[in-house]
């Protein structure tokens, strides 16, 4: 497999806008979610060299995911543009333990990286303070659960780590680029009794929720230094590209890279802003222009 740019996969929501409409060619009215590097169902398409057109998930093999693969029974990273025209859902996610016990699948950490943010908007990220079950449960029940959480207005280019456990929610009108372990697996707590296209509310996930819940204070710590963050998951930095950088993916895992400023070319293929490239193992990419990206692995 060749370093190809890729065309995102397009989920409509009801609480997403039309930020990213600017910059990509869809169709849909409501752009909630770009899955700009996914494998799953809702795979990102090849949008360049001999495969263009088809899908990732159809043609990537575990010679292109490096040595690491092996530790993984399927492709670890799910990478989202996310538009929240409305607040998300408040929600959690299990652990990996959790999640391969109870729902055959594994569970979820996840990075937001604030790409652009209306004036007061923010995130909602962890515990106030410490809780019980008991407590949690009735602030569910009555419907003030965002009393208990923190709330953090943003600013473009900050990095919040969203761990397995921890109850969060992007606000309304912040734009974001999550990347995250390849789950899908959201217990939704609270949803502000929004109804969905059919009039029907769309259904939470309380019971689950409550067994999975780290209820300690969330403490926002120091985790993003040096432009870089390190998981046991993945690991992200974030580059500033002035004239021409090579990107080679010769540890043990593949890069993926997004831009998210700037334009310019990538193995001789143009990109522009909000872009995403994959590089498989063992290959390597000349970024020649003036950009920022933000470069995922394993």
């Amino acid at each position: 497999m060749e370093v190809c740019k890729l065309k995102p996969a397009v989920k409509s929501y009801i609480w997403g806008g039309n930020y990213f409409k600017k910059y990509f060619d869809v169709k849909e009215n409501i752009v909630s979610e770009l899955w700009v590097l996914s494998t799953r169902e809702d795979s990102s398409i090849i949008d360049s060299g001999i495969n263009k057109g088809k899908l990732l998930k159809d043609i990537i093999k575990e010679e292109d995911v490096g040595p690491i693969s092996k530790e993984f029974p399927y492709f670890p990273l799910l990478i989202k543009l996310i538009d929240a025209k409305e607040n998300l859902s408040v929600q959690v996610h299990p652990s990996d333990e959790y999640a391969l016990k109870n729902e055959n699948s594994f569970g979820k950490t996840e990075m937001w990286y604030v790409l652009d943010n209306d004036e007061g908007a923010g995130l909602y990220v962890g515990l106030n303070n410490n809780y019980s079950k008991e407590e949690i449960e009735e602030k569910l029940k009555k419907g003030t659960i965002l009393e208990a959480l923190n709330f953090y207005p943003v600013n473009k280019g900050e990095v919040y780590l969203i761990n397995s456990g921890t109850i969060h929610a992007i606000g309304a009108g912040v734009r974001i680029i999550e990347i995250q372990q390849n789950s899908d697996l959201t217990y939704r707590l609270y949803d502000y009794k929004r109804k969905d296209k059919n009039g029907n509310e769309r259904e939470l996930h309380i019971d689950k929720a409550l067994k999975v819940i780290d209820y300690k204070k969330y403490e926002n710590g120091s985790y993003f230094t040096n432009n870089t963050l390190k998981t046991p998951y993945f690991d992200v930095k974030v580059i500033d590209v002035n004239d021409e950088l090579i990107l080679k993916a010769d540890k043990k895992s593949f890069i993926s890279f997004t831009v998210i400023e700037g334009n310019g070319e990538a193995n001789n293929i143009e990109f522009d802003k909000f872009d995403t490239f994959f590089i498989p193992y063992n290959k390597e990419c000349l970024i020649k222009g003036k950009a920022k990206i933000i470069v995922s692995s394993l």
